[in-house]
């Protein structure tokens, strides 16, 4: 079993100066998975560059929370009509 490599937020946050409230708050919303050891929250790397995408649509283009789990939503969906369309012209449908 492969291990997971974590960093904590407080961590992130320090080194892109953002808040801890936005990185929770993309928790809360199911987008990103924070891990709890102790009192502290981490997340694994692996989810590192979905949490630099939603903080530069919250800091650069100034998206909320709540627009960035809609623009999130449908890119997952264009993923998987793109998906489906490469599958259907695999098989000459």
């Amino acid at each position: 079993m492969e291990k997971k490599e974590f960093i904590s937020i407080e961590e992130f946050c320090t080194y892109y100066r953002i808040e801890t409230a936005f990185v929770r708050a993309l928790d809360e919303h199911g987008l990103i998975e924070l891990t709890q050891t102790n009192q502290s929250y981490s997340i694994e790397f692996e989810q590192l560059s979905m949490l630099e995408k939603y903080m530069h649509m919250h800091y650069d283009l100034d998206v909320n929370v709540e627009g960035i789990e809609v623009i999130s939503h449908l890119l997952q969906k264009i993923d998987r009509l793109q998906s489906e369309m490469r599958s259907l012209r695999n098989a000459g449908l």
